[in-house]
């Protein structure tokens, strides 16, 4: 797909997620790698009506070369990207119930939502916490640098989920599913659940090769 078509997909794709209250006033960002450099939506933009026209282009580098300013959150993308090698998308939101379940008190930081579903395993897998920093530390950034090599999709405390793809519809799917999972998860505190068991959750990480 050409720069030009995946401008238009971003700014199509976005405003899907804004008009289904995924994202909302300024909130969320979304990049595509390029090959020599990445697209970004810029920074206090909102999802709802982003312009083709207008989004950051960045070098390798990380150097804006044209658009408006990117996202404040660039970081967040590009470290997940030195870990994740083979993706070509990062979507980062603020959906609700995602960042509901980032801040209550995970007792398991490793894998904070159970897997509840196949097509939860199958698109996100594990997603591991992130710990607490106020935005634009560059702690974060290591944190999830920490983190990126093993994880496609990390959950940032207090925050929201971050997700790595092979296409940008790839990890949009995956954070939809997410944010899905995490509804079902908060839906069901109080009642007697029965997630997909250790033997049930390898077989589909071997069969659909998810690591």
């Amino acid at each position: 797909m050409n720069e030009n078509k995946l401008r238009e997909q971003i700014c199509r794709l976005s405003a899907s997620l804004f008009e289904r209250g995924l994202t909302f006033g300024a909130s969320g960002n979304i990049s595509v790698r390029l090959d020599d450099g990445w697209l970004m939506t810029p920074t206090g933009s909102s999802m709802g009506n982003l312009d083709p026209a207008r989004l950051s282009r960045l070098d390798r580098e990380g150097n804006l070369i044209s658009g408006d300013k990117p996202t404040k959150e660039a970081f967040l993308h590009q470290c997940m990207y030195e870990g994740q090698k083979t993706a070509r998308a990062v979507v980062h939101l603020h959906s609700s119930y995602s960042t509901a379940v980032s801040c209550m008190d995970c007792r398991c930081t490793q894998n904070v939502l159970p897997p509840l579903t196949p097509y939860y395993v199958m698109r996100v897998g594990d997603l591991p916490l992130v710990p607490y920093f106020p935005p634009g530390d560059m702690g974060l950034a290591e944190a999830v640098r920490g983190l990126s090599d093993d994880h496609h999709a990390v959950l940032l405390a207090n925050h929201g989920p971050v997700v790595a793809g092979g296409s940008l519809e790839s990890a949009i799917y995956a954070t939809e599913e997410l944010e899905e999972t995490a509804k079902l998860f908060l839906l069901l505190q109080g009642h007697k659940t029965r997630p997909l068991n250790d033997e049930q959750v390898s077989y589909l990480k071997q069969k659909f090769g998810r690591k």
